[in-house]
């Protein structure tokens, strides 16, 4: 088999980047290592920043976003009973979107399928061989057989554990890693958010986050140990303790229920370069992973597509190869912004174990500097609902 690009990994950026290439009339296939059903099973984040959200519509899957999907014009910080609005709306003009991952996820699957793209899932052992050539091609196994797709190039958009990034030499690549002391306890429940604007909240007792994905379905979060166990919370020990962690008159609106999904989730940021190896490209998890905290998981790895994007069409449409020379240094350069962001982010708003009373201290100074100058605020709005491609 022969196409024009080979796209390792079947989430939501190398679903998007097939779409936005085939708008353009460039040819893909996908490989998954999964079904369908367990891609769309998984449960991901719904904040989506607005250069995400014109790719999408850019790629016209934005039908059902844009009918079913809540405008979130600011977002909530509380720090003990005080709680405050980010209004990004009044600071910068813009806003950002709650629309479920899976949702997104399911759209661009149903989109693919429209166009008859070819997409095979469940492969094992995927190999990308001669990525630093003229001539790349991968191979892989599926129904027991193997099978070999030449190409002109490869998107790695498999994830932190995929076969991509493993690709790029060691002696080519170098990460950059930082592991937090906690993680997230994160509780799914068919229960109407507490607020109609998500909650980041610092308590003495450790971070909570108060979001949602619809007017019925809540996602909540506390900050826990690393070494924690889900089978350690019942479901009225998470509310008990969110409910601490939140303003009280925040808390007393709280409607509880039962979870449907509980899940702990370990934080960590971790960057690898560069994201281009010859005729191979790394995009979203492959390449970088951001803590959840603000939210820029999903959308750095859109940004990743952007670029790429871009770079393969200039090469096709004007066998121009600078975009693709390039690529890794500029969706570089975002990607350590966005990584900035969610760092800070993470630091403003968590405990740590080591932290001393004077850390406390400048920490609590940080949050009331947000709270009481604009200028601030208005940083934060921008990284929020995303920088400039």
């Amino acid at each position: 088999m022969r196409t024009q690009v080979v796209i390792v990994g079947g989430g939501p950026s190398g679903l998007l980047l097939g779409q936005l290439l085939h708008k353009q009339g460039i040819e893909t296939v996908l490989l998954e290592r999964k079904t369908r059903e367990y891609v769309l099973a998984r449960i991901r984040a719904g904040i989506l920043e607005t250069g995400l959200v014109n790719m999408m519509r850019e790629a016209g899957v934005a039908e059902r976003m844009d009918r079913e999907c809540f405008v979130h014009h600011g977002t909530c910080i509380s720090y003990e009973n005080e709680m405050f609005a980010i209004d990004f709306h009044k600071l910068i003009g813009q806003n950002v979107v709650v629309y479920g991952q899976t949702e997104l996820t399911h759209d661009l699957y149903d989109a693919r399928e429209a166009i008859d793209a070819t997409t095979v899932f469940e492969v094992e052992n995927v190999q990308i061989i001669d990525a630093d050539r003229d001539a790349p091609y991968v191979t892989y196994v599926s129904g027991g057989a193997e099978h070999r797709i030449d190409c002109d190039f490869i998107a790695g958009c498999d994830g932190f554990h995929g076969v991509s990034r493993k690709t790029i030499p060691e002696t080519v690549r170098k990460e950059y890693e930082k592991i937090f002391p906690f993680g997230w306890l994160g509780i799914l429940s068919e229960t109407p958010p507490v607020h109609d604007e998500l909650i980041y909240a610092n308590s003495t007792r450790g971070f909570a986050l108060c979001s949602m994905r619809n007017e019925n379905l809540s996602r909540y979060y506390v900050q826990c140990d690393q070494t924690d166990k889900v089978e350690n919370w019942s479901d009225d020990a998470f509310w008990d303790e969110l409910k601490r962690r939140l303003p009280e008159a925040i808390a007393e609106k709280l409607v509880t229920g039962p979870s449907i999904e509980k899940s702990i989730a370990p934080l960590r940021s971790f960057v690898t370069e560069p994201m281009r190896w010859g005729r191979l490209f790394l995009c979203g998890d492959a390449a970088h992973i951001v803590p959840p905290t603000g939210a820029k998981g999903l959308n750095t790895a859109a940004s990743d597509v952007h670029y790429l994007h871009e770079a393969l069409v200039r090469f096709y449409r004007d066998k121009d190869m600078g975009g693709i020379e390039h690529y890794s240094e500029k969706a570089l350069a975002r990607v350590w912004k966005a990584e900035r962001f969610s760092w800070s982010t993470t630091n403003l708003l968590h405990r740590f174990p080591d932290q001393s009373d004077f850390d406390l201290k400048m920490q609590r100074a940080e949050i009331e500097s947000l709270h009481y100058n604009e200028i601030a605020q208005r940083w934060f709005a921008q990284n929020y609902v995303g920088l400039p491609y």
